[in-house]
């Protein structure tokens, strides 16, 4: 990998030079080309709205993808968005200041959802699920408007893992945050390239670059969120049993759908066994009335 100061991006300057950082820099490459790869992601040409809310997630994104494209191993053009949602004390100024000193193309939207959020919401209910909604909505009308073919977010190993138990333990389905999907419209991919990349090393990674994190208030000061405690509950799992987070991710891209109940997935009705040759005189086998 390229570490001299001429010869990276500037998203990488002032990166430290120690080599736990180069191990962790190289895993979190590694892991997010692995990701794009095995999903099929690259569309040679395209154009990538890279979603940047500020997070230590989504910085990690951004300056992965703008490594590997330094490399010429992601030939796609990327461009940074931040859709200010118009939460008060957002510090409006700092990602577009970041993003014109290390010299990425950006877009800053400014939208006001929040305002429709605290309006629509009732009182001791969550707002993660509107909040998202426009958000999504707001991110698939820039991407068109700048010609972009796909959507690029930031979720990691862990949100993925999380999602899925959170649609096991309350929407009743085996389903979770897929790394690559097709919106509703069919005109626009959905790409998590940190599919593989642990939340942890995430954390490592902005913190060690030093980057602005702004904090999601919105959500973050809500108590008793459904993904908060999904999350305490992994943490105390992987505390007790060390690698079990990436235990239970690999068994998602395991499943077996004849070991499972869903018919729709296999055809157990129509399952048969190998013929046998009846014995001489044998009983038949009673109808179920």
């Amino acid at each position: 990998m390229l570490d001299e100061s001429e010869d990276i991006h500037p998203l990488f300057s002032g990166a430290p030079a120690t080599t736990e950082f180069k191990k962790l820099r190289k895993r979190i490459v590694r892991d997010t080309r692995d990701a794009i790869e095995k999903y099929g992601m690259i569309e040679r040409g395209a154009r990538w709205l890279v979603c940047l809310s500020g997070g230590k997630d989504s910085y990690t994104l951004l300056a992965v993808l703008h490594e590997l494209q330094w490399r010429g191993l992601l030939p796609v053009d990327i461009l940074a968005c931040n859709l200010d949602q118009g939460q008060p004390g957002f510090p409006a100024t700092v990602l577009p200041e970041f993003l014109q000193a290390k010299g990425v193309p950006h877009r800053i939207e400014y939208q006001d959802t929040y305002s429709i959020v605290m309006d629509k919401v009732p009182e001791g209910r969550t707002f993660c699920a509107l909040c998202s909604r426009l958000r999504r909505g707001n991110l698939y009308r820039i991407a068109r408007e700048e010609g972009c073919s796909a959507v690029v977010l930031g979720h990691h190993r862990d949100d993925i893992l999380e999602t899925f138990f959170m649609n096991l333990f309350h929407g009743s389905r085996l389903a979770t945050m897929p790394p690559k999907l097709v919106n509703e419209e069919g005109d626009l991919f959905v790409y998590r390239p940190l599919a593989f990349v642990a939340e942890a090393d995430c954390e490592k990674f902005a913190r060690a670059m030093n980057y602005p994190i702004i904090p999601c208030d919105l959500c973050g000061s809500q108590d008793g969120l459904q993904r908060m405690q999904v999350k305490a509950l992994l943490d105390q799992w992987e505390k007790n049993h060390p690698g079990r987070r990436q235990k239970m991710f690999r068994a998602l891209m395991n499943t077996r759908p004849s070991h499972l109940l869903d018919p729709d997935l296999f055809d157990f009705a129509g399952l048969m066994r190998e013929p046998v040759a009846l014995k001489e005189n044998a009983p038949e086998v009673p109808k179920l009335s």
